[in-house]
């Protein structure tokens, strides 16, 4: 007598449940992923925005004396395909406005500029808004627990 080989109905019925419930648990946490990559692209384009404000720190005493038409620097929306704007106010703060992200909001971020303390340099703390999550905003701007 022959023995017969393969899988049972059974097993297979497990493994396709097993499967799914995978699944289930990486799809959100990969299109999470996806919109976080793609708001990030903001942080990437808004780098020569921050040049042009480190620019007119240097030539006018400080961030903090920064107006907006001191800044030499456009943004043009058809340069990328996730950035919607970039706008730089007054003392150099720089807002950056995503689009076709995946989230249902757009994603927003504003990097203020400030001075370290032997004013050598410019640190920027970012803060990010919109999105569906917090877990769609870069690590770098999302809210602080506490």
């Amino acid at each position: 007598m022959k023995k017969q080989q393969g899988f049972t109905l059974i097993e297979l019925m497990i493994v396709i449940a097993i499967l799914g419930i995978l699944i289930a648990i990486a799809l959100p946490a990969y299109q999470d992923y996806q919109v976080r990559t793609k708001a990030t692209e903001g942080l990437n384009v808004a780098a020569a925005a921050k040049l042009a404000v480190a620019e007119a720190a240097n030539d006018n005493g400080g961030v903090d004396k920064i107006k907006t038409a001191d800044v030499a620097y456009k943004f043009t929306a058809g340069d990328t395909k996730y950035i919607d704007t970039i706008v730089i106010g007054d003392a150099g703060k720089i807002t950056v406005t995503t689009r076709n992200t995946g989230a249902t909001a757009p994603i927003v971020f504003e990097l203020t500029p400030t001075t370290n303390t032997d004013r050598t340099a410019i640190d920027w703390a970012c803060k990010g808004t919109g999105g569906d999550k917090p877990s769609q905003l870069p690590s770098s701007c999302r809210p602080k627990a506490t």
